[in-house]
């Protein structure tokens, strides 16, 4: 019998611990007759293992972490979680990253639990906001959190959709912040894409939370089959050639398929001598413009978009979701298929498309408007199977896609990658045009994060037995990049979270400095710099250790050897490198140039006659404890770098915080108080209300008046300069400044610039993260808007977009809003401000502006 089976049969033979049996039989019977057995009973299909492990963990009382690939069920997990709310009488909040994925969970709640029990948050909408369901993004809750709002109370489970989007540079510090203040009582629900250092995540919320269950699947319910399309040229058919093999049961392996490779280089092959003839040629002999044009570039045929779509509709994998990496490319797609003359749809499903787009479009919008918008062209887009989604279209817009897309009546949806981000779109297949994309300053690769978002798009559960992806073949396209991109565990979840000036004084608000200061400490951020710290203690301890050795064995009867080896060192250092670094400083005059000589020079001979008169410099085993010294002091170097290394880590978020509150301690925000403590002034407190990415710009131009003079218009188009992102070429300087050069709007931009340059000189010179500057390139056309100019007239002679205008006047609007909720501490001329600022976001919050999507 082996040692593996005597332990099995020992185990077999041993009495059943009485505490566990008894814990098993509760979980049993909690599964049949509990709230979980209760919410499984409910479901139209079975639950899988993972959903039924983390329902069972919430129901135990824990927090949860359920990562999983999209479409795998993760919401089963949130929707039992606003179930038990409502068994148990309590609250239940429901975040996500962006309104319109609140949008979309309000409305499937309300259809759940009817509209009395469900409320919406988004900043711009606000339904029921003390129902005991409640959909919101999670910079309100965050804000709920510092303000202690009333909302909070008997709040029992907070979901967090697509927790992950905390390594968002500009918008991921606020989950950890959430995470962070939610009162104790409160039990987390996080819903992840599968990262590969999940566990690291888990454990940190632990470390804030408590007991945390991490469940984790990378089983998708509707497998995946990966797909190139190559065609040879314009004259031939596309084909779509499998990425991987298949063994003898028609699964798919995890090797590359020999078919594809062999293919890929015949057309390289076909391409080269292509070439070498139309070189030979010169281009004469049958050969197309087009093609021409590609062959030079030094690449294979690159399949046109509608040659694609054509493709999969003959191959039936439509539905499809095509994701190109450019808002005009997704636009140009429609026009492309539209004049191909490829209609994808059935008689009778191109007249139910108009009726519900006409119904859905019906009171929102002005012919003036839809006309400005291109309705009819979207509409007929629509009618044929196609859509283009992306930022630059409305939200109106969007929703009729979404809608559409959803019924299976548009069967292609050319979309930027946003679309990936949590919007319930699952398609039959997936289409990633490229695996590069420009990032605004050049082309970088897709990671395997982006790639498996992008493609968890595939494969419909309930409908499709297998999701398509397919990449199309184009300039350096490699099997072997694709399938690296298509591992599980795809990519690592780091902080984003740095301390803000909104943050500080919110932190102080509510607690002394050292708690606020241990807030921050328990960040994921600093959790991370803490765990890759160790590694360094480990390398500490081992040099320290080494210097000990080193010292014992160059110690001298004589006198302290460490203290004679370390002047040769610092000798040798001014030696060497003493007069290279006064080259490079700067002087103001030739007599300070030789002043900092003439002290150099002395400090080498102060250096040369300490050395000298060392008692250890007569010692006759001078050579024998030289060796021992020069180990000490390389060993002596190496610590000083490691330490440095580990200094920069530990406390690294605490720090920042430190030059937060010593600027804001300069400017007048916070003062200090018995020692180290600080208390917030009148400006501290207007800063609290302000969260914006220029939060203390802002305070600052409110502190300082330079707002006071302007009316309504003018002052919404000096706002915008907060908040206006230019999309690549399109900033600078507005067409035409209302006003003229020298009136109250160019004014005040004038003294907000110079603000702005006095926050961003302050946090450059603490070592801070410096805002980005401030661009009125929006400024004439809000003032347009504000004045009451239509759609049309506003957009008339831009570059802009009607969705990058309503997103930048939504923004606008909300930061109006915050000046009027700051009304008491804008001193004297508040009321006034704040009442012309109440005006200016109605003014710009109209009409499209105004539309919400929630009925």
């Amino acid at each position: 019998m082996s040692s593996h089976q005597r332990v099995n049969r020992v185990d077999e033979d041993r009495e059943p611990d009485p505490a566990q049996r008894y814990a098993d039989f509760r979980r049993r019977r909690r599964r049949l007759v509990g709230a979980s057995g209760r919410f499984e009973a409910e479901q139209p299909f079975a639950l899988d293992d993972f959903q039924k492990e983390a329902i069972e963990a919430l129901e135990d009382g824990e927090n949860v972490l359920v990562a999983a690939p999209t479409g795998a069920g993760k919401t089963i997990v949130a929707d039992f979680a606003v179930f038990l709310a409502q068994e148990q009488n309590v609250k239940a909040f429901y975040t996500t990253p962006i309104k319109a994925l609140s949008n979309q969970k309000y409305h499937d709640l309300v259809d759940r639990y009817g509209e009395d029990r469900v409320g919406l948050l988004t900043g711009d909408t606000s339904i029921n906001s003390e129902a005991d369901i409640v959909v919101m993004t999670t910079e309100v809750l965050r804000n709920m959190l510092y303000e202690h709002s009333t909302t909070l109370t008997a709040l029992k489970y907070v979901i967090l959709d697509e927790v992950h989007y905390l390594a968002d540079r500009f918008r991921g510090p606020v989950w950890e912040e959430v995470i962070i203040h939610l009162p104790a009582s409160a039990r987390i629900v996080g819903l992840s894409a599968t990262v590969s250092n999940v566990e690291d995540f888990s454990s940190w919320i632990s470390s804030v939370r408590g007991a945390t269950r991490l469940v984790v699947s990378e089983d998708r319910p509707v497998p995946l089959e990966q797909h190139v399309l190559v065609q040879a040229d314009r004259r031939t058919e596309p084909e779509i050639i499998d990425l991987y093999r298949h063994d003898g049961s028609g699964r798919q392996t995890s090797r590359i398929n020999p078919a594809l490779t062999s293919r890929l280089d015949q057309l390289t092959r076909q391409h080269e001598r292509a070439q070498e003839e139309g070189r030979k040629g010169g281009h004469r002999h049958g050969r197309k413009g087009a093609d021409r044009d590609r062959r030079r570039q030094g690449e294979r045929y690159r399949p046109s978009r509608e040659a694609v779509v054509d493709e999969l509709d003959f191959m039936d994998m439509l539905p499809g979701i095509y994701f190109i990496f450019s808002r005009n490319g997704c636009d140009q797609a429609v026009q492309q298929c539209m004049r191909a003359g490829l209609q994808l749809t059935t008689d009778e499903e191109a007249r139910r498309i108009r009726r519900i787009v006409d119904s859905m479009v019906e009171g929102q919008l002005s012919r003036e408007d839809l006309k400005a918008l291109g309705f009819a062209q979207f509409r007929f887009a629509l009618e044929e199977g196609f859509a283009a989604h992306h930022a630059g279209v409305i939200t109106l817009f969007r929703q009729i896609v979404e809608h559409l897309f959803e019924l299976g009546l548009i069967k292609v949806v050319f979309a930027t990658e946003t679309l990936a981000l949590g919007i319930n779109m699952p398609a039959r297949c997936v289409v990633v045009e490229k695996l590069d994309k420009f990032d605004g300053t050049g082309h970088v690769a897709l990671t395997p994060g982006e790639f498996t978002q992008l493609t968890g798009r595939a494969g419909r559960r309930g409908i499709d037995d297998i999701g398509h992806v397919v990449v199309v073949d184009h300039r350096d396209f490699s099997p072997q990049i694709m399938a690296a991109l298509s591992s599980k565990r795809v990519y690592p979840l780091h902080s984003s979270f740095r301390p803000t000036f909104n943050m500080a004084v919110n932190l102080l608000n509510s607690s002394d400095y050292d708690t606020a200061r241990t807030t921050l400490d328990h960040s994921f951020a600093q959790w991370e710099a803490n765990e890759s710290a160790s590694e360094l203690e480990e390398r500490i301890r081992t040099l320290t250790q080494a210097l000990e050795g080193y010292e014992e064995a160059a110690k001298c009867s004589r006198g302290d050897f460490i203290e004679f080896v370390r002047i040769r060192a610092a000798l040798s250092t001014a030696q060497k490198n003493g007069r290279r670094e006064l080259e490079r400083r700067r002087y103001s005059g030739e007599q300070e140039r030789a002043q900092a000589y003439a002290r150099l020079d002395a400090h080498i001979e102060e250096l040369k006659e300490r050395e000298r008169h060392h008692p250890c410099r007569q010692c006759p085993d001078l050579a024998k404890h030289m060796k021992w010294g020069h180990r000490w002091v390389r060993e002596e170097r190496e610590l000083e770098r490691v330490q440095a290394r580990y200094d920069s880590r530990t406390g690294s978020v605490s720090r920042q915080f430190d030059r937060i509150c010593t600027i804001l301690t300069r400017l007048g925000y916070i003062r200090r108080v018995g020692g180290k403590d600080y208390r917030l002034t009148d400006q501290g407190q207007l800063l609290r209300g302000i969260y914006s990415e220029q939060d203390l710009t802002l305070a600052q131009i409110l502190v300082k008046g330079i707002l006071n003079d302007l009316e309504p218009e003018e002052l919404a188009a000096a706002m915008s300069g907060m908040i206006y992102e230019a999309r690549r070429g399109m900033g600078g300087e507005p067409r035409y400044l209302p006003g003229g050069p020298s009136g109250p709007l160019a004014r005040s931009i004038s003294a907000m610039e110079a603000q702005w340059g006095r926050v961003a000189q302050e946090c450059d010179e603490a070592g801070l993260m410096v805002p980005d500057e401030l661009d009125f390139g929006l400024a004439n056309v809000i003032y347009d808007w504000a004045c009451g100019d239509s759609l049309a007239a506003v957009l008339n002679d831009t570059e802009l977009t009607a969705g990058d205008f309503v997103r930048n006047a939504k923004r606008l609007s909300d930061v109006l809003t915050q000046i009027v909720q700051v009304e008491a501490y804008l001193g004297e001329e508040g009321p006034a401000l704040a009442r012309k600022a109440r005006i200016a976001a109605d003014q710009v919050n109209r009409g499209i502006v105004a539309y919400t999507g929630v009925e």
